[in-house]
C-alpha cells in the first residue's frame, strides 16, 4: 500500500501506541463500508493453490497469520482479512478485563526494524471480546484465540483463570492459544513447566475439542523447552507457537530501561536468529509429531520460507507489518508462490520440514 508509505513518517512521530490505536479506530470506520471491503480484496486476497493447507479440519488458504498482540480485542476482523492474511490470531484476552501496565509501554527501534513493548496483556476481557468474536464467527479464514492471564493471581488460582475464559470462547474459535510465555505478566513464565501444562491441556481438551497451542518463550533453557514442549504433545496439545517476545536486551543498542531497569519484550528483526534457531530445535525433535507455529523476526517472504524449511507449517507475522506496511502480507505470499515454483516445488507441503 503505497498510501501507507506516505503516512508511515507522520505515524512514526506519534507514540507508539497511538499510532496503532489511531490505525485500530480507522479500521473499524472503515469496515462497514462495503466498496472498500471488495477492492482490498480484489488486490490483496490472491489465492495461490501452492499455499492452500488444510490443518485439523481447517482450510489456510496462505500459511501468513496475524500474531497475537495487533488485533487484541477482536475489532478488526474484516479489514485484517482483506489484506490478504491466511489466519488470525486475536488477543491476548484475559478473564477480567485490564488496562495493563502503566504508559508509555511501546517503544520503536528504528534502525534495528524492531519494538519493545511492557503492554501486559491490556484489553476488554473474554466476555466483550468474545461478543465482537461472534459478530464473525464462523469466518472465511480460521480465527485463533489467544488466552492469557491475568495480572494480579498467584500461580495457583492461574488455571482457574484459563479455565474461565475458555469456557467463554470457546464457542468462537477456530483454535486456542494458550499464552505462558509472556514477559510482561509477573511470574508468568513459571507456569512453562511439564506440571502446569498438563493440568492446562487437560483442562483444555476437557471444554473443547477444537485445537489448542501452547505460546512459549525464546528464553527457556532448551533441555527444559525440550520436556515442557513432549509434556505438552503427551498431554493433547496439538500444537505449538514458538517464539514470544524476548528479554535478551543485549540485542538491542539501546534498549528502554525504566527507572534504571530493563522492562518489556523485543519483537523484530533483532529477535529473527534466536527465533528461527528455537524452531530448528523444535523442528529436529517434534516434526511431523506435531503443528509448528513459526514467529518472531519474521519480515520477509525469504525468512518466512526458510522457516516452513525448518518445519513450521505456518508463519505469524506483526512487527514486520509495523514497518513495512500491510501490503506485507500480500508480496510475502507472492514472493513465497514464486520461491516454491523456482526450487521446483508444486505444493507448500513439499517445503515444510525440507531443511531437518
Amino acid at each position: 500500500m503505497n498510501l501507507y508509505k506516505k503516512i508511515k513518517p507522520k505515524l512514526f512521530r506519534m507514540d507508539a501506541e497511538d499510532a496503532h490505536n489511531l490505525i485500530i479506530n480507522v479500521m473499524k470506520k472503515t469496515q462497514s463500508i462495503p466498496f472498500i471491503d471488495s477492492c482490498l480484496q480484489k488486490k490483496y486476497c490472491v489465492q495461490y493453490p501452492s499455499l492452500h493447507q488444510r490443518i485439523y479440519g481447517l482450510n489456510f488458504y496462505n500459511p501468513i497469520g496475524l500474531a497475537s498482540g495487533f488485533d487484541k480485542n477482536a475489532e478488526v476482523i474484516k479489514p485484517m482479512r482483506n489484506i490478504g492474511f491466511g489466519f488470525l490470531e486475536l488477543g491476548s484476552i484475559t478473564f477480567i478485563p485490564q488496562s495493563g501496565n502503566d504508559r508509555p509501554r511501546i517503544w520503536r527501534h528504528v534502525a534495528e526494524s524492531s519494538l519493545q513493548n511492557h503492554l501486559g496483556f491490556n484489553n476488554i476481557g473474554a466476555k466483550a471480546a468474545a461478543k465482537n468474536l461472534a459478530k464473525h464467527y464462523p469466518f472465511s479464514i480460521p480465527l485463533g484465540v489467544n488466552i492469557g492471564r491475568n495480572k494480579d493471581l498467584n500461580n495457583q488460582d492461574s488455571l482457574k483463570n484459563y479455565e474461565s475464559s475458555l469456557r467463554i470462547l470457546s464457542h468462537c474459535g477456530d483454535y486456542f492459544a494458550f499464552n505462558l510465555s509472556s514477559p510482561n505478566t509477573p511470574n508468568l513464565r513459571d507456569l512453562q513447566n511439564e506440571s502446569f501444562v498438563k493440568e492446562l491441556l487437560q483442562m483444555a481438551k476437557s471444554i473443547t475439542s477444537k485445537p489448542v497451542f501452547i505460546k512459549i518463550s525464546p528464553d527457556m533453557n532448551v533441555d527444559s523447552m525440550l520436556e515442557v514442549v513432549q509434556s505438552a504433545i503427551d498431554s493433547g496439545a496439538d500444537g505449538i507457537i514458538a517464539t514470544n517476545t524476548t528479554i535478551e536486551y543485549g540485542l538491542l543498542q539501546n534498549p528502554f530501561r525504566k527507572n534504571g531497569q530493563n522492562i518489556g519484550g523485543i519483537s523484530g528483526e533483532v529477535l529473527s536468529q534466536k527465533s528461527r534457531e528455537i524452531l530448528k530445535i523444535l523442528g529436529k525433535h517434534f516434526f511431523k509429531k506435531t503443528t509448528l507455529i513459526s514467529v518472531g523476526g519474521i519480515c520477509s517472504a525469504s525468512e518466512a520460507y526458510l522457516r516452513l524449511g525448518f518445519g513450521a507449517s505456518l508463519i505469524q507475522i506483526l512487527s514486520g507489518m509495523i514497518y513495512h506496511g500491510p501490503a506485507l502480507v500480500a508480496s510475502m505470499n507472492k514472493e513465497l508462490d514464486s520461491m516454491l515454483k523456482a526450487d521446483g516445488f508444486s505444493h507448500i507441503s513439499q517445503v515444510i520440514g525440507s531443511r531437518i
